[in-house]
């Protein structure tokens, strides 16, 4: 070991010079602007295509390793100097034009959105993203730049970033850990009144300093915490180590440095955000501290300054599936938070149950992503499929509300067209449209139908360079390991440019089926060997490390081509990331997704695909149960809900061979006598036209834009105001609702007729126990709509009932309306009733909804509620 551990070591950094006339290149490097635009990455290309590929695309590394001698020739290279002009010009006009946000604020004074996510997929020289999340948070930021959104992120610096994958001889995922030199990405230490900016976060028994650092997105600022510092013990300096690694100690530690420091990191450099955006529940303890700051600034109680936080939180899930969710025991919360608890004016118990779906059920562990509903007014997926089963998972946090009204909505994902898109087709749809207008205009979503007016023959070329560069990256970066195969086994020439490729990339997990393929062994080799329609796939994914269900399947895929000899036609991409990513989806003829239907909460891949010309094979799951057309791709399936995951396995498989075979291969063969498949290139334009306008980040963006983040300034705004008072009064409102309403009860629904002619209005009366309260303060609703075969009410209209009388002597009001049912046959009728206090969500707020025919409860003891209570039984 060198240096002697004894041995002090002082640092220094050694940099190349730019000529004064290469300045600008430091600019552009330091800006991830460049990362989507072709004339910053053709310039940085252009200074050392050898060294642009060593840097793996870092143009700050790259910097570094060209010779002085190089440099100095480029300094009065008149060609280059103009590509260099050309960029800087193109980023001062991205930076510099009016945006689109500009034109929807309507005159609202100056606000700031900060977007928390622990990851995030700009590039692949910058490797603090695992997959489908960071990359979707990473075209985020580049369209919230585009759009003009004043957007502000926080995210980690992770020290060794996400793991490298390489495949062992037997087909073995294995992985290795990076190291990130920071010196050489394009991140700088913020510096706040001449010093480093530095916050703290109290963990058990010591305090924890965390370091920001900045990174520049177009026109958005990226802020990242990292914990690497001396003021740290070694365990400590880990917890910003590695993106989700260790254990769930480790993912707890991680995720109060997001919530907390990252909030405090904010303030530190003057940024209090008006609305903060927590994508996905690792951010959510966010919401925590920036309640315990309305409570240390204005003295307000738990429940008001709950209120006035949550009116501003937007949180999107991504997850599917109750096991994705990080949920951890109530110990180690009761560990974390034993000093933090009292300054939110919370009991412990009050804290643990903002957490649990049943806030009553003490042994349920604690959910992030209940937290983060909770303590947001604005809740989301991430397809309108996603939004269902959403809905169905969460809608035990509101205990007697219909599934359809459970307020979590749905904002689709999409992908960032000029990271994604093939420069040659960017370049064509421009052609056929202003010049530049695509690019000035990133909102004009309807620039996508130009490829309508591409010939044929244009289209197809870009297609086929494309299929014949992801080949050469095939073979360059898999040699099919003879070693692996033995002695007598010959290496192939390797995946045939000319033949049907279909490309899978996700992460390997299991109910993502990456070995649906390998169901009916004999069938795919028909397929793979066919004589004139042969299939080659090439397949690339990351098991997570402590995932051996998800290796498996990985090593499943390497050994069937190991096996019967289909190494060429059968081809495993190690180390996927946005590299590997672009090759497939700009290169492939078919994208394939057959996970589970209803654990695909969206499939950004696909979008990158179809964007690109590419259509789509997948199960109806995610953003393809609404996009798909038969126009623009192929369903596996008619979305069946099996009860029986091998069932489902069994006729999904043969489903997707029978396509593959009887509809895919033909129309991909079937030329005209120019060599182009006519209808093949007509569906990738049905593609481009109809999924490239509405499955982009623009339009997402815009979408969270209109639909999330003006509404949330809007009403925490008005809940400010006046110091607070309406956030005062609307949490007073609550409580007393919450204290009234065990006595609240429906006694009577009457009426007039059990029969009535269609389009006849029929008479209804509803009588209510008010528990106190003023009938004002109460809203009645018929609920009514036609009775399936089992009984139940589908597709249910909620009519509100007007106060008929006042609260009486007896403690009743009644309400009166009329139903106008407009469908013969068997109608069902329920009644409810909800709060009818100017409530952001009048009948959503938890546990406030009483049904006719529920028993009536029997009331508690009376006492004025605290805000411990209320935060329990909200």
């Amino acid at each position: 070991m060198f240096p002697p551990h004894e041995a002090a070591v002082r640092h220094f950094d050694v940099a190349t010079p730019l000529p004064d006339a290469l300045q600008p290149l430091q600019t552009l490097a330091n800006n991830l602007w460049w990362c989507w635009s072709p004339v910053a990455i053709k310039l940085f290309e252009s200074i050392d295509a050898d060294l642009w590929q060593k840097s793996q695309h870092n143009p700050v590394r790259l910097l570094g390793l060209v010779p002085p001698a190089r440099l100095q020739e480029l300094a009065t290279n008149d060609v280059f100097l103009g590509q260099l002009q050309d960029a800087q010009d193109a980023l001062q006009r991205h930076q510099s034009r009016t945006p689109w946000f500009d034109s929807i604020n309507d005159g609202r004074d100056p606000f700031t959105v900060a977007y928390f996510c622990a990851e995030f997929g700009m590039t692949e020289s910058f490797q603090i993203y695992s997959g489908g999340l960071g990359c979707l948070a990473g075209d985020h930021l580049k369209s919230a730049s585009e759009l003009g959104i004043p957007l502000v992120a926080v995210g980690l610096l992770y020290r060794h970033g996400y793991f490298q994958q390489y495949l062992s001889h037997e087909g073995w995922q294995m992985e290795v850990l990076p190291d990130l030199d920071f010196n050489q990405l394009p991140v700088t230490r913020v510096i706040h009144n001449d010093k480093p900016v530095t916050v703290t976060v109290d963990l058990p028994g010591r305090t924890v300093h965390v370091a920001l650092w900045h990174c520049r997105v177009g026109r958005i600022d990226l802020y990242l915490l990292d914990t690497d510092l001396p003021e740290n013990s070694e365990a400590d300096r880990g917890i910003t180590g590695q993106l989700y690694g260790g254990d769930m100690e480790t993912r707890i530690k991680q995720e109060i440095v997001l919530g907390i420091a990252g909030a405090r990191a904010l303030e530190a450099i003057g940024i209090r955000p008006d609305v903060c955006h927590l994508n996905e529940g690792h951010a959510a303890f966010v919401a925590l501290e920036r309640i315990r700051r309305l409570i240390e600034d204005h003295d307000l109680s738990f429940d008001e300054a709950r209120q006035q936080a949550a009116a501003s939180h937007c949180f999107t899930t991504h997850t599917p599936v109750p096991a994705g969710i990080d949920r951890f025991p109530a110990d180690m919360i009761k560990a974390y938070f034993k000093d933090f608890h009292p300054s939110l004016k919370l009991d412990m118990e009050g804290l643990l149950a903002l957490g649990r779906d049943d806030v009553f059920n003490k042994k349920e562990p604690f959910s992030m992503a209940t937290l983060a509903i909770r303590t947001a007014d604005w809740c989301n997926g991430v397809s309108q499929l996603h939004g269902e089963v959403s809905r169905g998972m969460w809608q035990g946090i509101w205990p007697g509300v219909p599934e359809q009204e459970i307020p979590i909505g749905a904002v689709t994902n999409g992908v960032h067209a000029s990271t994604w898109l093939i420069p040659e087709i960017a370049d064509a749809l421009d052609a056929h449209t202003a010049p530049g207008h695509r690019r000035q205009h990133p909102e004009d979503f309807d620039a996508f139908k130009a490829i309508h007016h591409v010939p044929d023959e244009e289209l197809w070329d870009i297609h086929e360079k494309y299929r014949q560069r992801l080949v050469d990256f095939a073979c360059k970066t898999n040699p099919f390991r003879p070693q692996r195969l033995g002695p007598s086994y010959r290496a192939p020439k390797g995946l045939d440019p000319h033949a049907l490729t279909i490309g899978f990339a996700r992460r390997f997990a299991t109910y993502k089926r990456g070995n649906l393929l390998l169901r009916d062994p004999q069938r795919l080799l028909n397929l793979l060997n066919h004589p004139n329609h042969p299939i080659q796939f090439v397949i690339a994914g990351k098991a997570h490390p402590a995932d051996h269900q998800g290796k498996e399947l990985i090593q499943q895929l390497v050994r069937f081509a190991d096996d019967h000899g289909v190494g060429h036609r059968l081809v495993f991409l190690e180390n996927y990331d946005m590299q590997v990513a672009r090759y497939l989806v700009q290169g492939s003829d078919v994208w394939l997704n057959n996970p589970r239907r209803g654990m695909e909460a969206s499939g950004t891949s696909g979008m990158k695909a179809a964007m690109n010309g590419i259509p789509n094979c997948s199960i109806l799951d995610g953003w393809w149960d609404e996009a798909y057309t038969p126009h623009v791709g192929w369903a596996i399936g008619h979305r069946e809900d099996y009860d029986d995951p091998n069932t489902a396995d069994h006729y999904e498989s043969r489903a997707l061979y029978d396509l593959l075979e009887n509809h895919i291969a033909p129309e991909f063969y079937a030329r005209d006598t120019t060599g182009i498949p006519r209808q093949w290139v007509h569906r990738m334009k049905q593609s481009i036209a109809e999924l490239g306008p509405f499955f982009n980040t623009n339009r997402m963006v815009a979408e969270y834009t209109q639909d999330y983040y003006l509404p949330a300034v809007d009403r925490a705004h008005r809940l400010a105001a006046d110091r607070f008072k309406p956030a005062v009064t609307l949490a007073g409102e609550k409580a007393r609702l919450r204290y009234a309403w065990p006595s609240v009860h429906i006694a009577d629904v009457a009426l007039d007729s059990h029969t009535v002619p269609a389009d006849q209005p029929l008479p209804l009366t509803v009588t209510v126990e008010t528990g106190g309260l003023p009938a004002d303060a109460l809203l009645a609703q018929a609920c009514y709509g036609t009775v399936s075969p089992t009984g139940q009410i589908t597709d249910f209209h909620a009519k509100d009932l007007e106060v008929d009388t006042t609260t009486s002597s007896d403690g009743t009001a009644t309400f009166k309306g009329e139903l106008h049912p407009h469908t013969p046959g068997r109608q069902g009728l329920c009644v409810r009733v909800v709060p009818a206090a100017d409530l952001p969500t009048p009948i959503h707020e938890p546990g406030l909804i009483r049904w006719f025919g529920q028993a009536k409860p029997t009331p508690p003891a009376k006492q004025e509620p605290t805000p411990e209570a209320a935060a329990t039984t909200a």
